[in-house]
């Protein structure tokens, strides 16, 4: 041996090289205990070699390809291999029965005395981890000589190595494989469980405050806007003049509705003279007294709309609507709408539910509105009304309408403040509130 505890000479060098290289070439790990088993004999000398995994028992035995798993030899190693491993874990390397630590088993020593020579040779091959991965047995004459010794050193490290890399990551036991898969197994068989857990079916929506008994004021003749006299939101009470509209038409028509009746009047005054010595004006006063009294109607119903272009108030009230300067000048046809008088003591909600997201909803439905102006206090109301009809909405989606009353926050509850709307419908399963709108757009999608 040299001072780095290498044996002199190159045979055992080359002997570790050649070995090394058919266990680096094993692609499986049955190919390297063979190799173990059997290329070594040249540098052992053994009368034969045996591999053990741990946990598994016997894997390779030099000389056969595959053990006769009924034979009487292996009947005895299967019982006589518990006891010698623990002795080979108390004491690795050579190891003799008159040495054990233990004593054998009944038949252990009879069955040595038999089949194997003097003693063997236990190299344990461990993971980098120290963890045990199995032992590769040498049944020898004698002990091996300090090179054998050096060249078994080598290889068990060699060979330790690549059984750990073809064998993969060890299993680990039951408690870390429980502790990291085990509880994802077991959340999966709650899970289905889970999917029947009742939840209340519920559903977001834009929605406004609104009044609840409002009275629409709107253009009471075809013409053109020429003033607004209140602003938006303005407490008015009843007999306020509220909008007015361009006279300048009526006017005209009035003037010539005028001017119509007196040439009327006069016509019927000349033909009444003339009746009395001119039968042909007698005959056309019935004719004449018709177009006067047409005039007069023609002048009564313009007087009565020239009347009609200041519209007041019919009742106290708010005056809801939009920019006053959006609806200067422009002109509106009978009935169309301009404003509403609104009662501040009874503002209710307005929703707009689009179609997609629509639940069923009954009259008494819990809603709460979150409005934009107090998003940490929610006023709680009753759904009073529902529509089966969808119109658009302000945003142009399709919508249902739904009116709602409040209970006891009327007085956060302002006309015109806008916000978000939960709408509460009845007790689903989990699964069927997570799952309805997917399955609703694939049963869309493939028409199923």
């Amino acid at each position: 041996m040299t001072s780095s505890g290498t044996p002199s000479g190159l045979a055992p060098l080359d002997q570790l090289l050649t070995l090394e290289a058919k266990a680096r070439a094993a692609s499986t790990l049955t190919e390297l205990v063979f190799s173990i088993a059997n290329d070594s004999f040249a540098a052992l000398g053994f009368r034969q070699a045996l591999v053990f995994a741990s946990g598994k028992g016997l894997l390779a035995i030099s000389g056969l390809v595959r053990p006769e798993e009924d034979s009487p030899y292996l009947v005895w190693l299967r019982r006589a291999w518990p006891w010698l491993h623990e002795c080979a874990q108390a004491q690795p390397g050579w190891f003799e029965p008159g040495l054990a630590p233990q004593s054998p088993p009944s038949g252990v020593t009879e069955g040595w005395e038999e089949w194997w020579p003097r003693g063997l040779y236990a190299l344990p091959l461990r993971r980098r981890d120290g963890s045990e991965l199995g032992w590769a047995c040498f049944l020898l004459e004698a002990p091996p000589t300090p090179a054998q010794g050096w060249l078994l050193a080598r290889l068990g490290e060699t060979w330790s190595y690549c059984w750990e890399m073809l064998a993969g990551k060890p299993r680990a036991s039951w408690r870390p494989r429980w502790l990291t898969h085990g509880r994802k197994r077991l959340a999966l068989l709650l899970l289905p469980l889970a999917l029947l857990l009742p939840v209340r079916q519920t559903v977001l929506a834009p929605a406004e405050v609104m009044a609840m008994d409002a009275e629409v004021v709107a253009a009471p003749l075809d013409g053109v806007v020429k003033s607004i006299h209140v602003r938006p939101n303005e407490m008015v009470a009843k007999g306020n003049l509220l909008f007015s509209l361009d006279d300048i038409t009526l006017r005209n028509r009035l003037e010539v509705a005028q001017k119509s009746v007196a040439v009327a009047d006069a016509e019927l005054q000349a033909a009444t003279q003339k009746a009395f010595d001119n039968l042909q004006s007698k005959a056309e006063l019935a004719l004449l007294n018709g177009r006067a009294q047409e005039k007069r109607a023609e002048l009564s119903a313009v007087q009565t709309q020239l009347a009609r272009i200041d519209v007041t108030a019919s009742r106290d009230g708010v005056a809801v609507f939009g920019d006053p300067d959006d609806w200067l000048g422009r002109p509106v046809v009978t009935g169309e709408r301009i404003m509403q008088l609104a009662d501040p003591g009874k503002p209710g909600v307005l929703v707009h539910l689009p179609v997609a997201d629509a639940i069923t909803l009954e009259p008494g439905a819990e809603l709460r509105l979150f409005l934009t102006v107090q998003p940490l206090s929610p006023l709680s109301a009753r759904l009073t009304e529902t529509s089966y009809q969808a119109t658009l909405s302000p945003d142009n989606v399709a919508s249902y309408r739904l009116r709602g009353a409040f209970g006891n926050a009327q007085e956060r509850a302002r006309i015109g403040l806008r916000g978000t709307a939960k709408l509460y419908g009845g007790w689903v399963t989990l699964g069927y509130y997570l799952f309805r709108r997917p399955v609703a757009a694939l049963r869309e999608w493939s028409g199923l």
